[in-house]
């Protein structure tokens, strides 16, 4: 999502942009990602307090890669879902 911004999201709008997302998992791995040096996390404060996360240079040079695993699933989903009912049908048979 932050790399899609292609700037600074606040916390809210990156809950919405992240369909099904609980604030408690968005809150623990917003907090891993900064941690790890993915992301920045800026207060701002005010009423009420602003904060913005932004993809750090680090972070900027994974969402390459994640949007090439991405790109990937989402040209071979057919293929994915085809051999999971392959599968699943020779489990079944078993």
């Amino acid at each position: 999502a932050l790399a899609d911004a292609g700037g600074p999201m606040r916390y809210s709008d990156l809950g919405r942009k992240i369909a099904g997302v609980s604030p408690k998992m968005l809150t623990q791995t917003l907090r891993s990602l900064e941690r790890d040096g993915i992301l920045s996390r800026t207060v701002t404060p005010s009423v009420p307090v602003r904060v913005d996360y932004e993809l750090t240079p680090l972070g900027t040079n994974l969402s390459c890669l994640l949007t090439a695993v991405k790109d990937w699933a989402e040209h071979h989903i057919e293929e994915v879902v085809e051999a999971r009912e392959r599968y699943d049908a020779s489990s079944e048979a078993s």
